[in-house]
């Protein structure tokens, strides 16, 4: 077991500064983007796809993409490639819905974690996600949270937001055949992203 200092001597709370991103799952990504963005104007931003959940080494392939409140804040969504909405079912993975709050530092992020296991709460992270450095944890209620500490600037992520709509069309229109191929009985498998941008989860890559 891990030695831990006195309660009394930890490093203060990293002050949390704002929200990151909120997560749902999204029966489909299109229908999710044309309510938030066409609806509500909140504008798609960015897009992460893989096959591996970089927390948990779990295979589980998944569109995930994020809109943008005006602070610079974020509600995000994952499609699953199963055209199934969230309910509280086994169908949805522990990892999927989850809460995200923003805190300053990488710093930060290993001083909560210390604070978290002192305290007895189980920790995973830091976890890398090449935009941000997260950990992972549950509250009382058995809700994921998640403290994260950005790592991309404000030009990366412009960056990202101008391939944003082109990557769901790209999704968007494989879904439709997987669905047609789903109709006449071609396949039972669960629709994967074109693109895998976590390539270091893969079997036999450690996880951070």
């Amino acid at each position: 077991m891990a030695a831990f200092p006195p309660l009394d001597a930890l490093p203060p709370a990293a002050p949390v500064q704002q929200l990151h991103h909120f997560a749902y799952k999204a029966r489909d990504a299109e229908e999710t983007r044309h309510f938030y963005e066409d609806i509500l104007g909140l504008p798609l931003y960015h897009i992460i796809q893989s096959d591996y959940v970089p927390s948990t080494g779990e295979y589980c392939p998944y569109t995930h993409f994020f809109f943008r409140l005006q602070d610079g804040s974020f509600i995000a969504f994952f499609d699953l490639g199963d055209d199934v909405a969230a309910a509280p079912s086994p169908n949805t993975p522990a990892w999927v819905n989850h809460i995200a709050f923003r805190v300053n530092t990488v710093e930060e992020l290993e001083n909560t974690k210390l604070r978290l296991q002192a305290h007895g709460i189980e920790v995973l992270g830091v976890t890398d996600h090449h935009i941000f450095k997260s950990i992972y944890f549950f509250d009382p209620n058995g809700i994921r949270l998640e403290l994260s500490a950005q790592l991309a600037d404000a030009v990366q992520m412009e960056k990202d937001s101008t391939t944003a709509h082109a990557r769901l069309a790209e999704w968007t229109a494989r879904k439709q055949q997987w669905r047609r191929e789903r109709a006449d009985g071609k396949t039972g498998e669960t629709l994967k992203p074109q693109s895998n941008d976590r390539p270091e989860f893969a079997p036999g890559k450690t996880k951070a």
